[in-house]
């Protein structure tokens, strides 16, 4: 089980959108090198305001490429890097990973799953009325947030545009994403 990494995004900055890149470096417990998000501990603005010694289950984020393709077909043009994530995929159901998959992105690099992004209201700020295609419910009317998954390094390397991404699913019992 597999995809493609379709773009690679850092920003040395708080910014919602993240610029495309020829390459990021996954640094091994701390996240993209030179990224905002980037360290063991908590790097997002509203959780250092809680707890700024809690652990970075955030260090890496990722989003499939085929959510573009879905909002997209409502009206809404977005690209990767745009709604903040760091590694674009396409060919993988991220959602659908249970946490503590690892995946392993290019030659050297290796993430592990810890959870869902928790949209915010920055992404109807980006494009209004965007929350709501990225937020919806299931058949049986449970929440389902799509902004893509978090996760942290366990093994450094470089991750370009075109790297395969092999996913290694934990032993189960899978326990399903919840929002870190």
């Amino acid at each position: 089980m597999g995809g493609t990494v379709g773009a690679v995004s850092s920003s040395g900055t708080y910014s919602f959108t993240k610029p495309n890149r020829e390459s990021i470096t996954l640094i091994a417990g701390l996240g993209v090198e030179g990224d905002v998000h980037a360290g063991a501990t908590v790097k997002h603005r509203f959780r250092m305001e809680n707890d700024p010694s809690q652990p970075n289950l955030r260090q890496v984020h990722l989003i499939h490429e085929e959510l573009f393709d879905e909002v997209r077909g409502a009206g809404f043009e977005v690209t990767a890097g745009e709604l903040g994530e760091n590694v674009t995929t396409r060919g993988i159901d991220l959602l659908g990973l249970p946490v503590g998959t690892l995946l392993h992105l290019g030659e050297a690099a290796v993430v592990e799953v810890t959870g869902l992004r928790n949209p915010c209201k920055q992404i109807d700020n980006f494009r209004k009325g965007l929350m709501k295609q990225v937020v919806g419910r299931d058949a049986q009317g449970t929440v389902r947030f799509k902004s893509g998954i978090m996760s942290v390094v366990v093994a450094g390397g470089v991750v370009r545009p075109g790297d395969p991404v092999k996913v290694v699913l934990p032993d189960g019992p899978h326990l399903p994403l919840e929002i870190v």
